[in-house]
């Protein structure tokens, strides 16, 4: 495995739906990539003026929102991932 640094967090996106609200089936070519994913890892944090360790706001396993041109891909084992920093995490998706 992976393991991220700093402020920098490993997502898992989540399936993009496959049909449309009023139950129309979207074509793999229409689909987008959705803004939302699985934490899988989250590095230890960033250092604040007097060397303090600041932990990151979301922990592994948490469902998340991002931006949508943050992150970067990266494919491991044959699984894609996305590699984000914690600024470009929108929300936790909470549970219900």
């Amino acid at each position: 495995m992976i393991k991220p640094l700093g402020n920098r967090v490993i997502v898992e996106r989540l399936e993009a739906e496959t049909k449309s609200s009023g139950g129309i089936i979207i074509p793999d070519t229409a689909k987008e990539q959705p803004q939302s994913g699985k934490v899988v890892a989250v590095g230890p944090g960033i250092k604040d003026k007097k060397d303090k360790l600041i932990p990151l706001d979301v922990k592994k396993g948490d469902k998340i929102l991002f931006a949508k041109f943050g992150g970067t891909d990266v494919t491991l084992d044959g699984k894609d991932y996305m590699i984000l920093k914690e600024d470009d995490i929108l929300a936790v998706i909470a549970k219900k």
